[in-house]
């Protein structure tokens, strides 16, 4: 299997990215692939540069043992396009305004096709309460637990030299 790139998106890169970012990251590690694949997370906007997720991302992540307390939030770069397999946007609004700042060659997926097969956006929980970060959690688990089956399963079944990932 050739090394995967992945890079999540949501708008400021404080809650739903970051913490899709660390749930891949955990379920990779799982499975002992972390030599595969690189794992990232960016925003659309550059409001949070630099800063750690929401607290609430941060609690919710601890509280089912993943750690991404040292993340940092970072607006997604021109460079992304090119040298990133599979850019993942949490929402149809992130996800338009990834195409529009994108190069050809991006591959842009949206979370809820990609991962989850229902065409959903996932909700940005920055103006709700904990259980908005919970149920978050809960979508992306579901969602990067699928999303990572698939990847691997396509990445075994290929030659090496293509695949639908990319």
């Amino acid at each position: 299997m050739k090394d995967i790139s992945i890079l999540f998106v949501c708008m400021g890169n404080i809650c739903r990215s970051p913490l899709a970012e660390g749930v891949f990251t955990h379920l990779v590690a799982e499975a002992r692939l972390t030599d595969r694949f690189t794992i990232d997370s960016a925003g659309t906007g550059g409001w949070h540069e630099g800063e750690p997720p929401d607290r609430r991302s941060i609690a919710v992540a601890r509280n089912h043992g993943i750690d991404i307390a040292g993340q940092r939030a970072r607006r997604i770069r021109s460079i992304d396009f090119v040298s990133v397999d599979l850019i993942v946007a949490m929402d149809r609004d992130n996800m338009a305004e990834v195409n529009r700042i994108a190069s050809s060659e991006a591959n842009i997926q949206l979370f809820g096709d990609v991962a989850l097969g229902t065409g959903e956006d996932i909700a940005d929980p920055y103006y709700g309460g904990p259980e908005g970060f919970e149920l978050l959690y809960t979508r992306l688990l579901t969602g990067c637990s699928s999303l990572l089956e698939t990847l691997v399963a396509e990445r075994t079944s290929c030659s090496g030299n293509t695949s639908s990932v990319r």
